[in-house]
């Protein structure tokens, strides 16, 4: 087939037409001939799955409808465009926000992927040949929002869709923390598409938001695949909210060049923070939804292309963002949910490398939390949740195992990469008062909250209790020698150690984890944070700036000027992780670019040359301000046997070893014995005395009739000497 020129970029005047060859993607390259591992390395540049993603990979193309929830930045997009590449058709993905779709299908286009998005926000053009592509076949994934799906039935119906995929979705769930009624109509896809698949994916979504999402899609029986939501790249940190403004400045020092989110509860905020970032010579822009809709497109726009590093903004920014390299993430106040905090810190370290989640916490942020809350629907669901998320932050346990235990993941060792963790308080074991309350929640049979499991535990005389014959339990009273307050903080540790668990759809009743069992039948120990003694507020060690080599710099500005000339935002011609990937296997030649993570086979064929000139021109310019002794011997201690450091440089083995005897002679560390033995020595000390220590190493040569190099004699003098 000859190439396709695809316009797949909104507006009159695209600023560049994309090619792309589908000789790989024809109709004779299907399941059958092409395995899903090609796949991956030749259109997104991997080696290997991440965890679930090949599991779930299998169901879809086995036909099943999926249920996927993966964190943020695990990777869930592949789990349909993989499907995509492999199926006959055009998969169709239903997506919340525009830049969400334009952001995916951005990178799709530089992996040589024939992908295009639909919309309201595009010119009727436009629209025009999108469709004239899907009808023509000639596409392999559509974006389209919900809002627009239903206008194209007619289309769909005449074209082969091969698979269904609906992102984000939770917003179909009252129970989500993100609920969008125009996604209710989504509950009609099965009838309208009974053969084709379905695969819903989300990266928060609690038990009762999978069940829920699961039914309003009329996806009965459909395959669910929970991942670990578990990001141990993000450093979880909670700081108290006074001076939240100096701490802020402080946190930014080391940061300059870094990409990151400040999350406000109020426009004001948002507004003042900014100004504030900005007075201090930070590259910072408010966003929140009371700004016009065209400005609020420019500053993501800046955002995305690294033109301003920093956003200030409510919880309106961020859902369709894609960008890899956001570093950190800040909550200037507390989150109302648990989903809502996991989702916005998941917007940092998408690339795998370090990342710093920090959240600013005060009781007046309870109450402002709660007055948007009052009067609501789901006023009572909503505070259940408001309070999880207050225990999270007054939490004196672990911060990521008490994340992972509220969506259901039960894990024992504490994970180091946060606060508590960093700077932990005192403990005491709290075997006893875990066994307690663990017994008070079996006998009330899991179906009482946590409040009665307190009055219950401290013997209390309400009516309540009485009503319900509770005060008949061998528990009743059994922890009436701590005061209230200390009690429920310890129920609360165990809750965030995942000892106990909260069902929120169900009136908030607490219900015992297999790790409470063992408490209860196996002896197992716990510890719990002693409440007499008080923490010692966190303090952390001043980083250092950052010494990102000229290398990587290089390679980032690369980067941005192909992004420019492309119009896409710098991740998608390569991620920060890929530019420390060449930074540290500095490749040389075209296939050992191919091995570079992220590299595929369309970006292997248009970068490749560029970033290797820029890659051998950095070596080139090192090894000359290096001295050639030192060079040699750095070119040994980095893995290279002598006689590749030989080849590699052009000379002698003898030059390479006398080059290693000049370094141990400037007093660095260079182990010499490790090239000659004790019995070598011995015989050049002989030889030595034997030819009355002559001049030059002529005469040792032939006294060895040629069979010990030169720079082995030199060595055995050397070391005979010393």
């Amino acid at each position: 087939m000859a190439p396709l020129f695809l316009n797949c970029t909104e507006g009159p005047a695209p600023k560049q037409q994309i090619i792309l060859n589908f000789t790989a993607m024809n109709s004779q390259e299907t399941a059958h001939t092409t395995t899903t591992h090609n796949l991956l390395k030749t259109h997104f540049g991997f080696d290997t799955f991440r965890p679930n993603q090949e599991e779930i990979i299998e169901n879809v193309l086995a036909g099943k409808n999926t249920l996927t929830i993966m964190p943020t930045g695990g990777g869930k997009s592949l789990c349909f465009q993989l499907p995509a590449l492999a199926m006959e058709g055009t998969t169709i993905v239903i997506s919340p926000l525009i830049a969400l779709m334009k952001d995916q299908v951005d990178a799709l286009n530089a992996n040589g992927i024939a992908a295009s998005y639909y919309n309201s926000s595009q010119l009727p053009e436009i629209q025009d040949k999108v469709l004239t592509n899907l009808m023509t076949g000639q596409l392999k994934l559509l974006y389209v929002a919900p809002e627009s799906l239903w206008n194209l039935t007619n289309y769909f119906q005449k074209t082969e869709i091969s698979l269904i995929a609906v992102d984000e979705a939770h917003c179909i769930s009252a129970w989500g923390h993100d609920f969008r009624p125009a996604y209710t109509q989504l509950s009609r896809l099965q009838q309208e598409f009974p053969q084709t698949p379905i695969i819903a994916l989300t990266a928060t979504a609690d038990r009762a938001t999978q069940d829920d999402i699961v039914k309003q899609l009329g996806m009965d029986g459909a395959k669910r695949f929970v991942s670990s939501f578990d990001r141990p790249n993000i450093y979880l940190d909670v700081r108290p909210g006074q001076q939240r403004m100096q701490q802020v400045l402080r946190f930014l020092k080391d940061k300059e060049t870094q990409s990151g989110i400040i999350y406000c509860l109020s426009r004001k905020s948002t507004l003042n923070v900014a100004a504030k970032l900005v007075a201090k010579g930070y590259k910072a822009q408010a966003y929140h939804a009371g700004i016009e809709a065209e400005e609020r497109s420019r500053i993501q726009e800046d955002f995305i292309n690294d033109k301003s590093p920093i956003i200030v903004a409510t919880i309106a920014f961020g859902m369709g963002i894609d960008k890899s390299n956001v570093r950190w993430v800040i909550h200037y106040n507390m989150p109302k949910n648990i989903e809502g905090y996991y989702q916005e810190i998941g917007r940092s370290g998408r690339d795998g490398l370090p990342a710093h989640g920090l959240m600013f916490y005060s009781f007046a942020d309870v109450i402002m939390l709660r007055k948007f809350t009052e009067g609501t629907q789901t006023e009572a669901f909503q505070l259940a949740k408001l309070e999880r998320m207050q225990q999270f932050a007054e939490a004196l346990s672990c911060r990521r195992k008490a994340l992972l235990t509220y969506f259901g993941e039960h894990v024992t060792q504490d994970c180091g990469n946060c606060d508590i963790c960093k700077t932990p308080p005192n403990f005491i074991d709290g075997t006893l008062i875990a066994q307690k309350v663990c017994s008070a929640v079996a006998r009330l049979k899991e179906q009482e909250a946590m409040g009665m499991v307190l009055d219950v535990l401290r013997g209390s005389q309400n009516a309540q209790v009485f009503e319900k014959g509770y005060q008949n339990l061998k528990t009743f009273g059994a922890a009436k020698d701590i005061p209230w307050k200390d009690l429920q903080q310890y129920v609360i540790q165990l809750l965030n150690q995942g000892i106990l668990e909260i069902w929120f759809h169900e009136n908030g009743r607490l219900v015992l984890t297999p790790t409470a069992k063992k408490i209860l039948f196996e002896g197992k120990k716990i510890r719990l944070a002693d409440l007499i003694q008080p923490v010692e507020p966190t303090t952390k060690k001043a980083k250092k700036k950052s010494t990102r080599k000229d290398l990587f710099e290089k390679l980032r500005t690369l980067r941005t000027k192909l992004a420019t000339e492309a119009g896409v935002p710098a991740y998608v011609i390569f991620s920060d992780a890929s530019l420390e990937d060449m930074e540290q296997k500095l490749p040389r030649t075209v296939s050992e670019f191919a091995e570079i993570s992220g590299v595929g086979r369309a970006k292997l064929e248009k970068y490749a040359d560029v970033f290797l000139q820029i890659i051998a021109k950095h070596q080139d310019t090192l090894e000359s301000k290096v001295a050639t002794h030192e060079r040699s011997f750095q070119l040994f201690e980095s893995g290279m046997t002598v006689a590749e450091v030989s080849k590699k440089r052009g000379v002698s083995v003898n030059t390479v070893y006398g080059h290693f005897l000049k370094m141990h002679e400037l007093g660095h560390k260079v182990n010499l014995s490790q090239f000659i033995t004790s019995a070598e020595i011995v015989e050049v000390q002989k030889a030595k005395k034997e030819l009355g220590n002559p001049e030059g190493l002529r005469p040792y040569f032939d006294y060895f009739k040629e069979q010990m190099p030169y720079w082995k004699i030199k060595f055995g003098l050397f070391l005979e000497s010393v």
